[in-house]
């Protein structure tokens, strides 16, 4: 899907490796990985003591960004990146 504008540099402002952050009020380790020579990321992120899991790739094409979540609904992932912020190490 065609990710909403600010998705990608949601994403982009993220660091490379992996971090820790706090989304939703919840503590999380996510990593982020840029791939193809930068073509393409993903971005996994576990809820640290908790259920939730995110997973997606983005894939930076000729046509436009192109968001592809992992066994999940693409508002779970937008969500997520909206709400993330990394720890202050790492941002």
């Amino acid at each position: 899907m065609t990710p909403p504008p600010d998705v990608p540099a949601l994403l982009r402002a993220l660091p490379c490796g992996t971090m820790t952050g706090v989304a939703f009020g919840h503590p999380y380790v996510a990593t982020r990985t840029i791939f193809n020579n930068g073509k393409s990321e993903k971005l996994v992120a576990e809820q640290r003591g908790g259920p939730d899991y995110i997973s997606l790739n983005l894939y930076h094409l000729a046509a436009g960004p192109q968001l592809f979540p992992c066994e999940m609904p693409a508002e779970k992932v937008i969500a997520f990146l909206r709400a993330f912020q990394p720890d202050a190490a790492h941002g």
